[in-house]
């Protein structure tokens, strides 16, 4: 059995426009009841929200196919056991995936500072991360994108914010979302596959790509978002990766690695 970890902004959607054949790609993957799981870096989105996004755009998912680096920040912070206060710089996706694992959120004497995408960020909420880190809250980053696809073309992401934050306290937080193990490995273990038995398809060569290679996974990079015909042996250059395969679309993702039944041509190598 074959698995796939997808992005979602740049991979199969921009913003409120959805991506030629992204909806026949989940398709034919519900079809053949073949597993996957929609990861996404982007922390400012519950599930349900993604999913209901998604539907919008004409792509059928379920809220529980849906993985946000909200979750998984959620997860790694339940395992270290260093408390359940929290001090969020970040928007209603974080903030609800924290309290779901049981973290009380609190301006005050935080065990954590857990920081992703604030789109009302200002001088006063960097002021209060800084503090708090200082005062030996532990840092924790649920993405390190410095930009992000939107509508109107690239906006600065949470890895931005980070850069300021970092700069300012001189600690350099945990990084949870793609290309971070943390977040590949928990996806690849909610698959309940082998690395090897997954395809990690994505626009981003230094999140997406990367975070899949060092997963163990096969990696499939689309021109669709960050990475374009134009770009791309810069990207790649730049994140210092070589993906299994560089598709034009997700059409050609089928064409390449599912070609005729899909289903049957996914289990082979």
């Amino acid at each position: 059995m074959i698995g796939f970890l997808i992005d979602l902004d740049g991979t199969l959607y921009r913003g409120r426009e959805p991506i030629p054949h992204a909806a026949a790609f989940i398709r034919l993957l519900n079809d053949n009841h073949l597993p996957y799981l929609l990861v996404t870096n982007n922390s400012s989105r519950t599930p349900q929200q993604v999913a209901e996004h998604m539907h919008e755009l004409g792509i059928e998912v379920t809220p529980d196919a849906v993985y946000t680096s909200s979750q998984a920040a959620a997860q790694y912070m339940a395992e270290q056991r260093h408390g359940s206060r929290v001090h969020v710089v970040g928007e209603a996706g974080l903030q609800i995936a924290l309290e779901a694992a049981g973290f009380l959120l609190t301006e005050e004497t935080p065990d954590f500072v857990v920081q992703g995408i604030d789109r009302s960020f200002t001088y006063t909420k960097l002021t209060e991360a800084v503090r708090h880190i200082k005062n030996g809250a532990a840092y924790v980053l649920t993405n390190p994108d410095r930009m992000l696809p939107s509508d109107g073309g690239l906006m600065p992401g949470a890895g931005s914010l980070a850069a300021s934050i970092t700069s300012a306290s001189g600690v350099e937080p945990v990084v949870i979302g793609k290309p971070s193990p943390i977040i590949m490995n928990y996806a690849i273990a909610r698959l309940g596959l082998p690395p090897a038995d997954v395809w990690v398809i994505g626009d981003n060569a230094a999140t997406d790509i990367r975070g899949g290679a060092v997963a163990g996974c096969r990696t499939a990079l689309v021109l669709t978002g960050v990475a374009t015909a134009e770009n791309v042996q810069a990207q790649l250059e730049s994140a210092g990766v070589t993906p299994d395969m560089i598709c034009e679309d997700l059409q050609d993702f089928i064409r390449k690695a599912m070609p005729q039944d899909g289903a049957n041509a996914a289990n082979r190598p």
